[in-house]
């Protein structure tokens, strides 16, 4: 057995097909002067070339996986924009008199070798995507064919050095059983693809090979634990079919819980909301039994696309999304740019830290003209379905204040204009940095619900990028800090008499059913591909077992002695198979 690093679970049994490596045939001669007007020419037409397959590829996987998945490519586009880069290689043609593919291929070579150097596996990362954004330029400017996949009659498991997002994004997730690399993480874009496409992944098998994989050698693979088995005995590849086929029964049971409520077992109820992007992924949510939307990211409504989205676009998307949840709730926040998320028609200025920059509710309340776009949109498809509105990164009563004040004036402009809306609706800000927290008494005066975005405020609380695989280890939700930042919150709320529900991957951790039960929160937003096991767990959960260990939990002094206790309550603390007829039958 192999161990290796399990980046996108699941267990897959197959032959291997050996992603060849990019070889490239270059010119060796110098370019005469008189001709660099000319390779500059074919530099800036391969790149006006590869940014139009990139956006391709991006909108193609956008509708597979949606659009925050398929948001990778835009660090694709980025390398083509990036002053840097094309710097180094203009530098090369135009000092060295080099031909454009010659330049290309140094700078990449230049730049991968830079980012390997530094101890840093995030930055490591990033070079696969500076060779993969080259090679397609190379690619361009040679007018050489793309490394060809099997043909789609005989699944395989797939084996490379490493793959790009490009190369992934190509795979037909029907016949690519699994993946194994030599190369890569689980914060690699290529990880994150596979485990949005469900195709079992290994990464960083490198050096632990004695003998290279060949195609047609068989193997077994573990997304989930990492390990790889080359040129399995029988009983090998039994036992791991067995596996596989009790993953898939367990994901055919979880969909049998769809039209089930989420009620513990002592009938406390947990109502559990879709985080969404579009209205491809609202209907995965509504599929799957979500309970109205309590995220609408709209920032991906701006995406994909040349200028502004229109007022009546948005409008039209906005009530759709409404009309579809019926009488569940709809939680609309409001543009949330910045950070890693851009426009490639809003120039944000260059920052040492964007995360903690010019971003979110920030720009907004800049760009009044845009902000007053989105709400009107906003208000108007409230006339059409239980709409609530939510502000991102809220840190000051002054920001409320204004944002509400903006809200009242685009109010008054549809009353003048007898454009009917929700007079009453609910105005919500999202609680995801430490200041907020901190004030969340004063802030409860001023909204009428809370939204705790977990993601963030675990990383502002703990100063740890989760992205940044040198520090990822210090990346703790269970921190005492962050549990006592989320107690102050929620009891903010309750004594001020406004609702608080919990989003992010907290929320989706069915680890914290039992803190969200001693809390007293009894909402969570989260991926509609968590929604099932979630409510899995809180089907099988006595609500007050759960809360005599989350009281022990939030006395703990440490992250570990939280995590084990959770983990252990979560597998033997009366957790048990669902027994899917007899809810049914209960709740029929």
């Amino acid at each position: 057995m192999i161990q290796g690093i399990g980046a996108a679970a699941g267990v897959a049994i197959g032959k291997a097909f050996v992603l060849p490596n990019w070889e490239w045939s270059l010119p060796d001669n110098e370019v005469n002067p008189v001709d660099l007007a000319k390779e500059f020419e074919r530099l800036y037409e391969g790149i006006r070339t590869s940014k139009d397959e990139i956006e391709f590829i991006k909108k193609e996987f956008r509708e597979v996986v949606g659009p925050e998945e398929s948001s990778i490519f835009d660090a694709h586009l980025a390398i083509l924009d990036d002053p840097v880069f094309m710097s180094e290689i203009r530098g090369i043609i135009e000092r060295q008199y080099k031909a454009a593919e010659v330049a290309v291929k140094e700078a990449i070579d230049h730049f991968v070798a830079m980012f390997d150097l530094l101890d840093d596996e995030y930055m490591k990362e990033r070079a696969v995507d500076i060779k993969d954004v080259g090679n397609r330029l190379l690619k361009h400017l040679l007018g050489a064919p793309e490394v060809t996949l099997p043909s789609d009659t005989q699944p395989y498991i797939l084996v490379a050095k490493e793959l790009s997002p490009s190369q992934l994004a190509h795979l037909n997730p029907t016949y690519v059983l699994g993946i194994v690399t030599m190369m890569g993480s689980k914060t690699s874009h290529s990880s994150i693809m596979a485990r949005a496409l469900g195709i079992p992944l290994v990464a960083g098998l490198e050096n632990k090979l004695s003998n290279p994989i060949q195609t047609g050698d068989m193997i077994v693979l573990d997304g989930e634990t990492g390990s790889v088995q080359l040129h399995p005995d029988e009983s090998t590849v039994r036992e791991y079919a067995l596996m596989r086929e009790k993953q898939h029964k367990k994901r055919e049971q979880l969909e049998l819980l769809s039209t089930v409520q989420s009620v513990t077992k002592d009938g406390v109820t947990i109502r559990l909301a879709g985080n969404i992007s579009s209205v491809k992924e609202l209907n995965m949510a509504l599929k799957y039994g979500a309970e109205g939307v309590g995220l609408f990211r709209t920032e991906f409504l701006y995406m994909d696309r040349d200028s502004f989205p229109s007022e009546e676009e948005q409008f039209e998307v906005y009530k759709l999304v409404a009309e579809k949840v019926g009488n569940h709730s709809v939680v609309i926040r409001t543009l949330d740019i910045g950070g890693d998320k851009h426009l490639d028609y809003f120039q944000l200025p260059e920052e040492q830290n964007p995360f903690l920059g010019y971003r979110a509710i920030r720009i907004s309340l800049d760009r009044k003209d845009m902000f007053k776009t989105q709400l009107r949109a906003i208000l108007r498809a409230s006339a059409y379905g239980n709409i609530k509105l939510m502000f991102p990164m809220i840190s000051s009563i002054e920001e409320v204040q204004e944002a509400k004040a903006v809200l009242n004036e685009v109010m008054v402009d549809l009353e003048q204009r007898k454009v009917p809306y929700n007079r009453k609706m609910p105005v919500g800000i999202m609680i995801e940095v430490p200041a907020a927290v901190m004030i969340s008494d004063y802030l409860a005066q001023e909204v009428d619900f809370f939204s705790i975005g977990t993601n963030d405020l675990v990383q502002y609380v703990l100063a740890v990028d989760r992205m940044n695989e040198h520090i990822a280890h210090m990346y703790h939700p269970y921190h005492p800090a962050v549990l006592r930042m989320i107690r102050m919150t929620v009891e903010a709320a309750q004594n001020a008499g406004i609702h608080v529900s919990v989003c992010g991957e907290m929320a989706a951790d069915e680890r914290s059913i039992p803190l969200w039960l001693e809390l007293g929160i009894n909402e969570l937003s989260m991926s509609p591909q968590s929604l099932l096991k979630v409510k899995h767990r809180t089907l099988n959960t006595v609500a007050s077992d759960a809360i005599s260990i989350a009281k022990v939990c939030l006395k703990n002094r440490t992250s570990s002695e939280t995590e084990e206790q959770l983990s252990h309550f979560a597998t033997s603390g009366g957790i048990t198979p669902v027994n899917v007829l007899n809810i049914h039958g209960k709740t029929s």
